[in-house]
């Protein structure tokens, strides 16, 4: 009779596993990070086996058996390893996480009980590098550089920004935003998973210095006309004109070109 009662409990536990499906979690972790995928058994049957298939392009397989005692792995990196003990708690530690561990990851484990398996998928985000500078032909620039995913850039005051996005081989994203305005301080602020960051920019020298700009260009305007009223002066004193007014006239010109 107990054979027939562990018989029916081991077959409910393959059915609730077969009905359930195999579960799945999905991980987000900061390159450079920790990351733990778990792998949860539930069963009270004494697990036999452990196999962790990683990235199944490259196949780095991680695995332990409980018969032996033994753990083993093929392809992986040192990086990688059981985060506690494989025969009470078979989770799957990386660290430090690097770009390339993204991708899928399947825990099995093997039981008297039956197979279960548990799936899960790694999502590395790397954040940018932020900066905000003055470029003379487009204005203001703020730029979130090789992020993941792309950070989103707004600006203080709210301007009718233009925005461009650069995608890197590796997966990671440059996004750029620049501003013209004639204010005389814009903020930016970029907004991502990893980080929030805000730079401020001054830009009041830029507003004196068009200013001086401006007041040079009128000057040199005035003294270029002050000379072409002065040549023409000269041209009416060969053609006869009178000496006396001429003479007042030119030298005037002269004094202010």
């Amino acid at each position: 009779m107990a054979q027939t009662w562990t018989a029916l409990a081991a077959f409910l536990l393959l059915l609730i596993n077969l009905v359930q499906g195999p579960a799945y979690e999905m991980v987000s972790v900061e390159a450079g990070h920790e990351a733990v995928l778990s792998c949860p058994y539930v069963s009270k049957a004494p697990l036999l086996m452990v196999i962790w298939k990683i990235k199944c392009s490259t196949c780095c397989l991680l695995a332990y058996r409980s018969d032996h005692n033994e753990t083993r792995k093929l392809n992986c990196s040192e990086r990688m390893t059981w985060k506690y003990s494989p025969d009470s708690d078979p989770d799957l530690r990386i660290y430090p996480v690097s770009l390339g561990d993204e991708g899928n990851y399947t825990c099995e484990i093997v039981s008297s009980a039956g197979n279960f398996l548990f799936f899960s998928f790694l999502t590395v985000i790397v954040p940018p590098t932020v900066t905000l500078t003055f470029d003379k032909s487009t204005g203001a620039v703020c730029q979130a550089s090789a992020g993941k995913p792309s950070a989103d850039i707004s600006w203080i005051p709210p301007h009718n920004a233009s925005t461009t996005e650069i995608h890197h081989p590796n997966g990671t994203m440059t996004r750029v935003s620049w501003v013209n305005t004639t204010l005389s301080t814009v903020t930016c602020l970029v907004t991502h998973p990893a980080t929030n960051q805000s730079l401020f920019l001054d830009l009041s020298w830029l507003v004196s210095f068009e200013e001086e700009e401006t007041v040079q260009a009128d000057e040199l305007k005035l003294k270029v006309c002050y000379a072409q009223m002065a040549g023409f002066v000269r041209q009416l004193l060969i053609a006869g004109w009178h000496s006396d007014i001429s003479l007042v006239s030119l030298s005037s010109f002269e004094l202010w070109g």
